[in-house]
Parts: C-alpha cells; structure tokens; sequence
C-alpha cells in the first residue's frame, strides 16, 4: 500500500457552486434593476454586493479551492472580492477619499471584462449553463467599460437588462445544480459539456 492510499481522504463536502452562482447571480440581477434605471444606488444593493455577492463568493471559492476545482476558486473568490470592491468605491467617498471617476471605473470595468473574457474561455469546457453565465459576463464588463468611457446612458440601460439576463442565468444554473443533487435526476437541464 502507499503512501498516497494511507492517506488519501475521501472528498464528501458539498459542492459549492450553487452558493457561488446563487450570491453571483441574485447580486447581478439586483444592480442591474439599478442600472436598467428602475431605482437609485441603495443600501439593498450594496449589503447584498457585500454580504451575497462578496462574503458567499469567497466563501464557495475557498471550498472550490478544498475541492481542487482551480476554476471555481479563482472565479468565485475573484468575483466575491470584486463585490465587495464595488460596495468599497461606494463607501470611501463618505469617509473622505476621493471618489472614482467615470473614467478610472471604465478601466476597472474593463479589466473585470478581460478577465471575464478568459474565464469564459475556461468555460467552454463546462456545461452550456456556465457558458452562457460567462458569456453574457463578458459582454455586461465590456458595455459597462463603454458607457463609463463614452457617458452614454442608454449602453447603460442596454447593460442593465443584458445584467438581469446574465444575473437570472447564474440564478437558473446554481438552482439546477441544487435541483438536479437534490432529485438525483435533471431536473434543471445545464445542457452538456461540448
């Protein structure tokens, strides 16, 4: 027997993607209602962004990490910390920092829309579900990017309702993981792996 065989453990956590596309997901939808125009910047968005879309995210990205999956953690603890990033640049202003410029937030958009960009790139090797989370990630950064560098209100709202769809995709995919686990069947289909 060897040495790997003595102490190998059997890996019996839970998986934790749902909780990493949920607080993703319900997160986006939420500040891009904001973004679509249908009401202000608020504490609702901002304790979410901070607790579901950030404090959840890193959490399912550390147990990504436990599980081995380097996607998972890289995307879920990177997404968690850019959540929190954004309550951030909301709050620093109030304690007297300077706050962001148009122009400084068209470059943090643009290199969470890169970043983004190689992440879907990843995950075309996963199940369509998480293409088109990825996918439509992408493209919200990038439009984000080009309404921040152009001031262009409309990109703006065009963005918001491109981030409800992206958002509600996390949504479908982290509810058809827990679903699918749940009845030992598809319930949910996530579509297969290409």
């Amino acid at each position: 027997m060897s040495a790997t065989q003595i102490f190998s453990i059997k890996d019996e956590t839970a998986n934790p993607a749902p909780l990493g596309l949920l607080g993703f997901g319900m997160t986006t939808v939420l500040l891009n209602l904001h973004n679509a125009g249908l009401f202000p910047l608020d504490a609702m968005i901002l304790s979410m962004g901070l607790f579901y879309g950030g404090l959840a995210q890193i959490i399912a990205g550390i147990m990504e990490w436990k599980k081995n999956n380097t996607f998972g953690a890289t995307a879920f603890t990177s997404y968690g910390v850019f959540w929190i990033t954004l309550v951030f640049i909301q709050w620093l202003p109030k304690l007297g920092f300077t706050p962001a410029s148009t122009l400084s937030m068209g470059f943090f958009l643009l290199m969470w829309g890169i970043f983004t960009g190689f992440m879907f790139i990843g995950s075309l090797k996963l199940k369509k579900a998480h293409i088109v989370v990825f996918g439509s990630l992408t493209l919200l950064f990038f439009l984000l990017a080009i309404r921040d560098f152009t001031g262009n209100e409309a990109i703006g709202r065009f963005a918001g309702v491109e981030g409800i769809f992206c958002g509600l995709s996390a949504v479908y995919t982290g509810l058809a993981q827990v679903l699918n686990e749940l009845y030992g069947k598809t319930v949910l289909s996530l579509g297969s792996k290409n």
